[in-house]
C-alpha cells in the first residue's frame, strides 16, 4: 500500500491542497485514512491496487452522489497503472463520520435508491468472491478470497462445499437481469441518524447480480458491526427480505425467494469456509447450527 508521502502527493496533484492532520486510519482490503487538508477540507483518501473492477465501482458511487444518495462524493480521479506502485487513490467531499450503527436488531432496508443500469458503467466483474458464485474459475471457490488464499486448498467441511456446489449450480443457471447493488450491506457500513441512512460506505463492493441475490446477501449479513461471527439469524434474514419485497412494492414469486436464500447462503458458506481455513471459527460454528434451515428456504434440500 502507498505511504503516507504518496498519499501527500496525490492530494496535491489530485486536490489542491495537502494534509496537515491524519484523523484516522483504517482498512481491510484497502488503505482508508481520514485526513484534514491545508485548506481546511476533511476529506478520507482510499487507496488500493488498481483493477479491472475500479472503474465500474467509482462510476457508481459518482452516479449515487450526484443522484443525492448518502455517500461520500468522490474527488480527484484514480491514479493510473502508470504509477509506480500500481496503486489508485480517491477522496470522499467529507469523512461523513457522523451518524451511528442501526441501533436495533431488527431492519427495514431504504424504499428505494438511485441505480444505474449495468451496461451504463464500466465492469463490475468480477465479483468480490464473497459474492462470486458466478467466478470463472474451474473448482468451487474462487481462485482468491478477500486475503488472497486458495480456499480450494483447504479440505473440507464436506457440508459447506456440498451446499456451497449447489448453491453456484443454482445460482449460476439463474437467467434474472442483474442489477447494481451493494455487495457487502453489513451494518458496519451504514451509519444512520434516526431510522433514515446517512452515510453508506464501502463502494468498492459494488457488484452487478440479479435483484433477488444482492437482497439475499444483505439479508444473510446486515447486523455484522465488525465483531468476530456477526451475522444475521434465521429469523432476521426472512424479516429483511419480506421487509425489502415490501418497500419495493412487488411480491416476489416462489423462486425469486429460493434464489435470495441461496445467494444468502453463499456468503455464509464463504465466511464458514475462511474459518475452516484458519482452523476453525464462529462463522464455522453458527452456519453449522443455521444450515438445514438455510438450505431448505434456498429449496435446496440438504445439498
Amino acid at each position: 500500500m502507498p505511504g503516507d508521502d504518496f498519499l501527500a502527493d496525490w492530494c496535491d496533484r489530485y486536490l489542491g491542497a495537502r494534509p496537515v492532520r491524519v484523523l484516522f486510519r483504517s482498512g481491510h482490503l484497502s488503505q482508508v485514512v481520514g485526513t484534514e487538508l491545508t485548506d481546511g477540507r476533511q476529506v478520507v483518501i482510499k487507496a488500493r491496487p488498481a483493477g479491472p473492477r475500479t472503474a465500474g465501482y467509482a462510476t457508481v458511487q459518482e452516479h449515487l452522489a450526484r443522484m443525492g444518495f448518502p455517500c461520500p462524493e468522490p474527488l480527484g480521479r484514480p491514479a493510473g497503472s502508470q504509477s509506480r506502485l500500481r496503486s489508485w487513490c480517491r477522496a470522499a467531499a467529507s469523512c461523513r463520520q457522523k451518524g451511528a450503527p442501526h441501533p436495533s436488531r431488527r431492519f427495514s432496508p431504504p424504499s428505494s435508491a438511485p441505480r444505474p443500469c449495468p451496461a451504463a458503467v464500466p465492469s463490475l466483474a468480477p465479483s468480490p468472491p464473497w459474492t462470486g458464485w458466478d467466478h470463472p474459475g474451474a473448482l468451487l471457490w474462487p481462485d482468491r478470497d478477500d486475503r488472497g488464499r486458495d480456499l480450494n486448498s483447504t479440505p473440507g467441511p464436506a457440508w459447506v462445499d456440498d451446499a456451497a456446489r449447489c448453491v453456484r449450480e443454482r445460482l449460476s443457471a439463474s437467467a434474472a437481469p442483474a442489477r447494481v447493488g451493494h455487495g457487502d450491506w453489513e451494518s458496519q457500513n451504514v451509519r444512520w441518524s434516526g431510522d433514515r441512512p446517512r452515510a453508506v460506505h464501502d463502494w468498492d463492493s459494488v457488484i452487478a447480480q440479479p435483484e433477488t441475490a444482492i437482497v439475499g446477501l444483505a439479508a444473510a449479513v446486515w447486523p455484522a458491526a465488525g465483531a468476530p461471527g456477526e451475522a444475521a439469524t434465521v429469523a432476521q434474514s426472512a424479516e429483511f427480505i419480506a421487509n425489502y419485497q415490501q418497500a419495493a412494492g412487488r411480491q416476489w414469486a416462489r423462486q425469486e425467494v429460493h434464489d435470495a436464500w441461496a445467494a444468502g447462503l453463499w456468503v455464509r458458506l464463504f465466511n464458514a469456509k475462511k474459518d475452516a481455513a484458519d482452523g476453525g471459527g464462529p462463522q464455522l460454528d453458527r452456519l453449522a447450527g443455521e444450515i438445514g434451515d438455510r438450505l431448505d428456504l434456498a429449496a435446496l434440500g440438504n445439498g
